[in-house]
């Protein structure tokens, strides 16, 4: 479900500011019935009409993106730096990312202009599994690596227990490779998760994220999810609610 001034403001039909105002107007319909509150959200199933004009909604569409290093996941920058958007210039539909990886952070990225199914995928409760591998300064102690399971306090709270795995250890570069899987999508979790047991990042890539992972692509390249995929996505999200 999406909130009305929104999809009619997605379908290119008006601003999302004018779409409010055609709303207190009046001049809003959704199966029939005059709409002007802004809370209200839609499905996909629901006819909306402005001035009796329907509203043509795009056709919802679905990529996995293996985002490089130095690229912001948004669909524009007022610096003038790369987005994840531009890697998709021959798509007509306007599409943005569901959530996001930091802009030193690299791997696997969902895009759609599916604002239901983006929602659901990012809903706190959804618990879809998501796998990074991180290479951090020094190498962290067995206790270092089992605070991390157990969950690190952060200044927003406790994370939910991590798994974990140490891949390789550099004793001469002082520098350990860890596998670590979370659920949870805070803002520069992993990074904070290291930071606080005393092993910052110095590199991140996420490479999976449930059941879908990079195989075959490099950074920058992109693909288009499977109708199959799309729905197992959706009944994973869904079996954890």
């Amino acid at each position: 479900m999406e909130r009305l001034q929104k999809v009619i403001a997605h379908a290119g039909f008006a601003s999302r500011r004018k779409a409010e105002e055609l709303m207190a107007e009046g001049r809003v319909k959704v199966n029939g019935k005059t709409v002007r509150e802004l809370g209200v959200k839609v499905s996909q199933s629901d006819r909306i009409e402005v001035d009796g004009i329907p509203v043509e909604r795009e056709e919802p569409v679905y990529f996995l993106l293996y985002k490089p290093r130095g690229v912001i996941s948004a669909v524009s920058d007022d610096k003038g730096r790369k987005v994840v958007t531009d890697y998709f210039e021959d798509i007509k539909q306007r599409i943005y990312p569901v959530g996001r990886l930091d802009y030193d952070t690299s791997g696997l990225l969902i895009l759609t202009n599916d604002g239901e199914f983006a929602n659901l995928l990012m809903h706190p409760s959804n618990e879809i599994e998501k796998v990074y591998v991180a290479k951090v300064k020094g190498i962290p102690s067995r206790e270092s690596i089992k605070s991390l399971q157990r969950g690190i306090v952060l200044e927003d709270g406790k994370t939910a227990p991590a798994k974990t795995k140490l891949l390789s250890m550099d004793k001469k570069k002082q520098t350990a490779i860890i596998e670590i899987s979370i659920h949870e999508g805070r803002n520069r979790q992993v990074r904070r998760m290291f930071e606080a047991i005393g092993h910052p990042v110095m590199k991140l890539k996420r490479e999976r994220y449930g059941f879908l992972t990079l195989q075959g692509l490099s950074a920058g390249d992109a693909r288009e999810l499977t109708a199959h995929e799309v729905k197992q996505l959706r009944a994973l999200a869904m079996k954890k609610k």
